[in-house]
């Protein structure tokens, strides 16, 4: 089958265009280009090289054997209350995360990735909630008490492919992709808070743990996912015993625990450390003081980075010889395309090629 249509669509897409901007840049009228798009009419020699200009992508992108995939089944957005997304930031994000995932296929064809844990199947339907399902994968991961140091390193310990994105400008947090036969991918927005880039990414384990399907309560579920699984219950009611919840002691809690203060008094409200009419007139506070989107600069922590996918890309460059233009012929990007999604291309090689492993 010639996938030329999904590919010309895709490079439209992750460039953020409509098929009514792009068809001017390709000499054809909207008809067209949408039928080419949808298989209807052969993608013809020219408008691939029209596209490849217009869209900067090497004429190699649209000749992929490879089958295109559909938007992801959650997106988190930069706050819980909102949860909707536009549809032209989603076309862009399905783009980028069918092009990475192509990409980290043909990575992973020069090198085993081994995975020191394994990310449990616990089915939402057949345990007693989503805080009894964290408990379980804390269990299964052996975790100590306190808080976890770096849940970046634990994902990918897990197997799961973590990267950073912009998403192009859109308020994204954090996306899980789970395409069939090959790892998951999270992305995270490095522009956004650690802290709440910490909760999206234990969000997104809940998604991997819990929702094989989407369900009109999953994100409600991978919230309470998170919050158990990063502030667990039993250990914050010791957390709060005999202390005032004042938001001097919740910035100091948040140094500790590496949450957002807001996620702290939520979790102080689960476990009864404050009464509801306290609940709010703290709220009532950070949301004068403009807290409730971004919380004191003070108070912000680095963010763990992921490690495994820039290694991986080192050893193809510093071990398998690849040089600048085979990896940009190996990805089928060009070199701002590749430096966009995996940071800076130049480096040093050697000229040995075996498979090398790494162990995560």
């Amino acid at each position: 089958m010639d996938s030329r249509g999904d590919f010309l669509r895709l490079a439209r897409q992750r460039r953020g265009l409509t098929q009514t901007q792009a068809a001017p840049k390709l000499n054809l009228k909207q008809t067209v280009l949408s039928r080419m798009e949808n298989g209807l009419v052969e993608v013809t020699d020219e408008a691939i090289a029209k596209a490849s200009d217009a869209y900067q992508f090497p004429k190699e992108f649209f000749l992929q054997n490879e089958t295109v995939l559909g938007p992801p089944v959650s997106v988190h957005p930069m706050l819980r209350g909102n949860s909707k997304v536009a549809a032209k930031d989603v076309d862009m994000l399905t783009a980028e995360l069918n092009i990475r995932l192509f990409n980290i296929r043909r990575f992973l064809a020069n090198v085993d990735l081994s995975r020191s844990l394994n990310v449990p199947e616990l089915h939402i339907e057949m345990e007693d909630s989503p805080r009894a399902v964290a408990k379980k994968v804390r269990l299964h991961w052996q975790l100590t008490h306190g808080p976890i140091k770096n849940l970046t390193r634990l994902l990918e310990r897990a197997g799961v492919i973590v990267g950073v994105s912009d998403f192009g400008g859109a308020q994204i947090s954090g996306v899980i992709f789970r395409p069939p036969s090959s790892p998951p991918i999270v992305l995270f927005n490095p522009t956004h808070p650690a802290d709440r880039v910490r909760f999206t990414l234990a969000h997104e384990l809940g998604h991997l743990v819990m929702h094989r399907f989407p369900t009109s309560t999953m994100e409600d579920e991978a919230n309470e996912f998170a919050s158990e699984f990063m502030m667990p219950a039993e250990e914050m009611r010791q957390v709060f015993r005999g202390r005032k919840v004042t938001i001097q002691y919740l910035a100091a809690l948040k140094r500790e625990w590496r949450m957002s203060m807001q996620s702290l008094l939520m979790s102080a409200k689960h476990v009864g450390a404050v009464n509801s009419n306290q609940y709010r007139y703290l709220f009532t506070q950070f949301s004068k003081k403009g807290w409730r989107t971004r919380e004191p600069a003070e108070l912000d922590f680095p963010h763990d980075l992921p490690v495994v996918l820039p290694d991986i890309i080192k050893v193809h460059r510093n071990d398998l010889g690849y040089d600048a233009d085979e990896l940009l012929r190996l990805t089928r990007l060009c070199k701002e395309e590749f430096e966009a999604l995996y940071g800076a291309i130049d480096g040093n090689n050697s000229p040995s090629r075996p498979t090398l492993r790494i162990v995560t």
